[in-house]
């Protein structure tokens, strides 16, 4: 089985892997995106938040979260019967980033999740990916239903590329979930066929 996606191109009659790293802030819905999205039951490494996380873990803005992700989650989907995508959630706080350089080893590509009430939470992921050229897009979490601000607005607020995918999503929703995945794997797709034809 391969881990590494290093090749998302279907090939009829093989079945093809690739993995996608699920990144954000903290509670910003990367373990509701694994468990809404993935065929098995994911793997998690939710943890009780304790008072020790006082004055560490900002939960202001998700006053109602009580669990938190410690090391990973993981989850897998398949897109179609020759293309599987497994999934890796990071965890969200900053003293849990030294394992995210472990998480996005193999990974094709990246899903950079967005609260729009709290946009700089992002920022991090939006560095880490661009400083290591991990194509990713940036999906815009619609908590309550309700998105706050359009594309347009969040891809300017964040100062991302033209040709990264701002788009929006329902992390619970498995429909919405899945549309993600797909447009993330299209737009490598896209990207190396560019890259490809690209003058030497």
């Amino acid at each position: 089985m391969d881990f590494g996606g290093s090749d998302v191109a279907h090939r009829p009659g093989r079945v093809t892997s690739a993995k996608i790293v699920i990144a954000g802030g903290f509670g910003v819905g990367k373990t509701t995106l694994v468990g809404s999205v993935s065929e098995i039951t994911p793997l998690t490494t939710e943890a009780i938040m304790t008072s020790a996380g006082v004055g560490v873990d900002d939960t202001r803005n998700v006053p109602g979260k009580t669990t938190t992700t410690v090391a990973m989650d993981f989850g897998r989907i398949s897109i179609d019967r020759d293309l599987i995508l497994y999934l890796f959630g990071t965890p969200g706080q900053t003293r849990f980033w030294f394992m995210w350089d472990e998480l996005v080893r193999g990974a094709i590509g990246a899903v950079v999740m967005v609260d729009t009430r709290r946009l700089a939470d992002c920022f991090a992921a939006i560095d880490f990916f661009e400083h290591r050229r991990l194509p990713y897009l940036v999906a815009i979490n619609c908590f309550d239903g309700v998105q706050y601000h359009n594309a347009d607005d969040v891809r300017e607020a964040l100062a991302v590329s033209s040709d990264v995918p701002v788009v929006s999503c329902d992390a619970r929703s498995r429909e919405s979930t899945k549309n993600v995945l797909i447009s993330l794997v299209e737009y490598v797709l896209s990207m190396r066929r560019t890259r490809a034809t690209a003058p030497a």
